[in-house]
């Protein structure tokens, strides 16, 4: 097992250790954005819009993966992957979209957000695509029966949805995708060079005694299953 390592606050500069804190003083204020950040492009400006367009939904419609940003009402933020096949994600009018809350890890961090506070932000991704398409908005939880049968998949239907009311859409350029070279599998690390899930779960959750073996097998039966707790007591 990988030893835990509690991590590191402090970076050497000029030569010395010195701790990192996020002091009034780095948080920065709007003057300083203004300062560092050259303004947008007239185009960029002018990009977003307050409704989908046959555009979007076309791009919504090709996405097998999003990005759900959200925050409680102390402002705390979370941000969660969703992912199914292509279109999963449904359009119901110009101004209204609906995802599936289907099985995961079950902690319902975006429900209980959006309880507290409906606004949130999406990111959808198409693979292979360079630019991202994003949504800002105010969302809701869905239960109605029909909406939810009709997001059935391979047997499964969700138990609620999450409504999005769109406030803001835009594309986002490509330039992050671009220079991570995420999208070319010749720059991506060979299986025995990745992080070990199994093994950051078992560290994570202080589970210091089983094998790299056993923490593979219950990672890989969260996975599946999508519970922690009933894979730990197998």
């Amino acid at each position: 097992m990988a030893s835990r390592c509690p991590p590191s606050h402090r970076a050497r500069i000029g030569g010395r250790a010195r701790p990192w804190t996020l002091s009034a003083q780095n948080r920065g204020r709007e003057s300083h954005v203004a300062y560092y950040a050259e303004p947008p492009s007239d185009v960029a400006g002018r990009a977003g819009i307050n409704f989908l367009d046959d555009h979007c939904r076309r791009f919504i419609a090709l996405s097998p993966l999003l990005f759900i940003a959200s925050a409680n009402g102390d402002g705390l933020c979370d941000v969660s992957p969703k992912g199914d096949a292509p279109g999963f994600v449904r359009v119901l009018s110009e101004q209204l979209l609906a995802i599936p809350e289907r099985a995961g890890n079950r902690r319902t961090d975006t429900m209980r957000n959006i309880l507290a506070n409906p606004h949130l932000g999406l990111l959808f991704v198409i693979p292979g695509m360079r630019e991202t398409l994003r949504i800002n908005g105010r969302a809701g939880i869905y239960r109605d029966p029909d909406l939810l049968e009709a997001m059935t998949y391979q047997g499964k239907q969700p138990r609620v949805a999450i409504g999005v009311e769109v406030q803001e859409v835009f594309l986002h350029c490509g330039r992050a995708l671009v220079r991570s070279h995420v999208w070319q599998q010749e720059t991506w690390l060979p299986a025995d060079e990745r992080p070990s899930a199994g093994e950051i779960f078992a560290d994570h959750m202080q589970l210091p005694d089983i094998t790299c073996e056993v923490a593979r097998s219950i990672w890989r039966s969260r996975t599946r299953n999508g519970s922690i707790d009933r894979a730990a007591r197998s």
